[in-house]
């Protein structure tokens, strides 16, 4: 499959797609017209290295938070959410958002499609189509029988005809399924018709451990074929959480911008003589707030020496078991014998060491 490449859009200053870094998205989940919570949570999510947050617009009180978010010194991009009402919309843009999300089929009119295109035109901010399993048009149910990732292809490239007719291309279009198959194949469909950014996720996915399985198989799978420019693991869980699983997705791929510590560890068996699983634990809880700066470290906490430094020879340093000690190596060359607490120390020390903080 030979994919095209995405034309670029822009939330505020943050470009999308045209072969630019991918970013990662979630979404608050406190009461939409409650802004000061609204705004502590954005301002969490963008200290956890969430790149865009969306936020549910449900009234024009809510609208509010755009602006108060910017005062109280947000500088990820903020998305709204819209459903059904064009108006809130416009009160969005207004407002301060730097990008709308519609669905042109639940809007109405196409006159009142057009108001949403024209204001968000004058105001530079690019429009996102989400397309749900969910909530197809029956028109298109009726046709397909279900919504496959045929039927969910043609919903978003009908919809996103709709703004081109407005005179708007500043799209992005987000296809997401419960089934994992059916979102495969829905965006793999408009990468191979269209030049549309891609906003990937698996909605209705479950909670913070089935749920990140879901998404990551179905994102995971996208980003591996070159497909996709923009990502949110969509969970039945804290929104922080999201974040976390979206930047693992990119960094097991190698693709995050931001750099990665990776940590190489073994399933343990019985030639285990250390507390393995609870040194690994206790290594990524000490390094959780670590920068990479661009920087890709490969880290290895292993069990014992048959999976130590031989077969983690190609990690940067690391620690093999033995009975009730480690032994501290780097590039698959033994430098020292330590307890496991030792380990625990120098490992901490080596990385913060190698990543400059």
């Amino acid at each position: 499959m030979k994919n095209s490449p995405s034309r670029t859009v822009r939330a505020g200053t943050l470009p999308i797609g045209g072969g630019h870094p991918l970013t990662v998205q979630s979404m608050t989940n406190v009461p939409a017209e409650d802004t000061g919570r609204s705004v502590a949570q954005i301002l969490a999510l963008e200290k956890a290295g969430c790149d865009i947050v969306r936020l549910a617009v449900p009234s024009e009180r809510a609208a509010a938070v755009f602006r108060a978010a910017k005062e109280a010194g947000a500088k990820v991009p903020l998305v709204a959410d819209i459903h059904f009402d064009y108006r809130l919309a416009i009160a969005a843009v207004r407002g301060g958002a730097d990008k709308i999300r519609i669905n042109p089929g639940n809007i109405g009119e196409r006159w009142k499609v057009r108001e949403v295109a024209d204001a968000c035109r004058a105001a530079g901010l690019p429009i996102r189509i989400g397309v749900n399993g969910g909530s197809l048009d029956r028109r298109i149910l009726e046709k397909y029988g279900a919504p496959t990732g045929e039927a969910l292809a043609q919903s978003a490239l009908e919809e996103a005809s709709v703004l081109e007719d407005c005179g708007f291309s500043d799209i992005v279009i987000s296809i997401k399924s419960s089934s994992i198959r059916e979102t495969l194949a829905a965006n793999r469909l408009v990468r191979e018709r269209s030049d549309y950014p891609l906003h990937l996720g698996v909605t209705e996915a479950g909670d913070a451990y089935s749920g990140l399985v879901k998404n990551a198989v179905g994102i995971g799978a996208l980003l591996a074929e070159g497909i996709g420019d923009t990502l949110r693991v969509s969970l039945t869980a804290d929104p922080l959480e999201e974040v976390r699983a979206g930047r693992e997705i990119l960094r097991s791929l190698g693709m995050d911008p931001r750099g990665v510590i990776e940590v190489i560890s073994c399933p343990t068996c019985g030639r285990t003589k250390i507390d393995l699983i609870g040194l690994e634990k206790r290594f990524k809880d000490a390094i959780r707030d670590l920068d990479p700066r661009g920087k890709h470290l490969r880290v290895a906490v292993m069990g014992c020496v048959v999976n130590g430094p031989g077969e983690a020879k190609e990690a940067d340093f690391g620690i093999a078991g033995g009975d009730g000690c480690c032994v501290f190596f780097k590039k698959g060359e033994k430098q020292e014998k330590l307890s496991e607490d030792e380990a625990l120390l120098r490992l901490v020390e080596e990385t913060r060491r190698t990543v400059g903080t």
